[in-house]
C-alpha cells in the first residue's frame, strides 16, 4: 500500500493511510488475532456478520424500492 506524500503535509498522507487502512479490514483484522478465538466463537461471530449484511442488503433494496423510508 502506497501514500503519496505532496508538500511536506506528512497529517494528511496519514490520514489518507488510515483511510485505506480501515477500507481494506486491516485494523478489524489486527484486532481479531490480538487473542485467540475458539472456533465455536468464530462460527457464530461470522454468522452474525452474514445476518447483518442480509437485512443491511435487504434494507436498502426496500429503500430503492420504496417501501421503507430512507435515514435523513
Amino acid at each position: 500500500m502506497q501514500v503519496v506524500v505532496r508538500d511536506n503535509n506528512v497529517d494528511q498522507a496519514l490520514r489518507a493511510l488510515k483511510k485505506k487502512l480501515q477500507r481494506e479490514g486491516v485494523f478489524r483484522e489486527m484486532k481479531l488475532r490480538n487473542y485467540y478465538e475458539k472456533p465455536s466463537e468464530k462460527k457464530a461471530r461470522q454468522k452474525a456478520e452474514a445476518v447483518r449484511r442480509a437485512r443491511k442488503l435487504a434494507r436498502k433494496r426496500m429503500q430503492r424500492e420504496g417501501l421503507v423510508a430512507g435515514r435523513r
